[in-house]
């Protein structure tokens, strides 16, 4: 077998093989759970696509139900296989395509947001160039805030988790509300006796409150914790909700959603209803990479910053590219599993993370015997 091609002759290979893996991590908060304002959940399942040309590999993820594995391999796989590793926003139009009957949003944007990585990752390494230099990058680092803080986190934990974040040069932290709204002044109370009173507190209520509620809490947040963030404080499909909320809550606290904005469409009905001041994206729902493009370009046609949603390995590379950049969200479940299963993470320097110039595409290679016990789909590599 001959050395590995690259360059110009590394683009002009055909994708050989897809392979699609899928690994589930217990949650370490407490009693096994961990909980936001609508969900409760004991485990993160990252589902893992590999797309193999011209001796190289290029991964791709994204965090979802292990089902979004077998769509990978039923509906996209052979949409690429065989086909130029030159193009990968060719190849997303492909798969686009070909899922509008079996459902573009949900699952399938999922599925073509870990296909669409893998393949920007692909054409990197052909190049033996790092992502982030193949992208029109505008940045060289992305902004992070620590995210965490879960309902069901005692004080000493929650305050622990978050002053940690500060102490190690991480300017903004985030924590979950709005389960149980009683609670959360007690919460924040001590959030902010713990990082002091120069950090940024944001917040996150996962679409758990009414509008006139969400109101009250929006103006009772700023006024009494000088909190500049608000995220979901409805539901992201209430769009007037959102909009009343920008409207009519706190000039200096920003409303926040687009974490599950699937198509481009999801985008534009936030940025048309006027239902943000901050718009998000998330690289492994979005259709990755190539759907990052996309809603880049939207938000700065309309002046909103976009803030990129967890996969930190991934979004430390996409985001760069982003020239309305805000932060990343550095996000406690996902810097736990991409650690796990990873060699090649990065770690926040001066509150950013960094791409490393140094590694050719997202610079990740899989741990594999630390993965193992974690599958739950897909069969071992040779």
């Amino acid at each position: 077998m001959g050395a590995p091609a690259t360059g110009d002759e590394g683009l002009s290979c055909r994708i050989d093989s897809v392979d699609v893996h899928a690994f589930r991590l217990p949650t370490d908060g407490p009693d096994g759970t961990e909980q936001d304002g609508t969900l409760e959940w004991d485990s993160t399942t990252l589902v893992l696509v590999r797309v193999h040309a011209g001796g190289r590999t290029g991964l791709g993820y994204t965090y979802g139900d292990v089902s979004v594995a077998a769509f990978v391999e039923s509906a996209l796989a052979d949409v690429v296989r065989g086909r130029s590793a030159a193009s990968p926003p060719a190849l997303w139009e492909l798969m686009g395509r070909r899922i509008r009957n079996a459902g573009r949003p949900g699952a399938g944007a999922m599925a073509v947001s870990a296909v669409d990585v893998a393949l920007w990752d692909l054409k990197a390494r052909l190049l033996e160039l790092p992502l982030i230099r193949l992208l029109p990058s505008w940045h060289d680092r992305v902004p992070v805030y620590g995210s965490g803080g879960f309902t069901n986190y005692s004080l000493d934990r929650l305050t622990d988790q978050l002053g940690g974040w500060v102490e190690q040069g991480i300017p903004r932290v985030k924590l979950k509300t709005s389960r149980n709204p009683e609670h959360d002044p007690r919460r924040l109370t001590a959030v902010r006796e713990a990082i002091g009173d120069e950090p940024e507190i944001l917040t996150d209520a996962n679409g758990a409150l009414g509008r006139k509620q969400a109101l009250y809490w929006a103006r009772r947040f700023h006024e009494e914790w000088d909190v500049r963030w608000f995220e979901e404080p409805v539901s992201s499909a209430d769009i007037e909700g959102l909009r009343m909320l920008c409207e009519r809550g706190p000039a200096r606290l920003e409303i926040a959603a687009g974490e599950y904005a699937y198509t481009t469409r999801d985008f534009v009905n936030l940025v048309q209803g006027r239902a943000v001041d901050c718009l998000q994206a998330d690289v492994t729902r979005c259709g990755g990479i190539t759907g990052v493009l996309e809603t880049a370009g939207l938000s700065a046609a309309h002046h909103l910053d976009l803030s990129a949603h967890c996969a930190p390995a991934v979004s430390a590379h996409a985001f760069c590219a982003v020239r309305r950049l805000r932060h990343l969200e550095y996000f406690h479940d996902h810097v736990r599993f991409e650690r796990l299963l990873f060699d090649g993470t990065l770690t926040p320097e001066g509150g950013a993370l960094r791409p490393d110039p140094g590694r050719p595409g997202l610079g990740l290679e899989v741990k594999w015997p630390d993965a193992e016990r974690h599958r739950v789909y897909g069969t071992p590599p040779a």
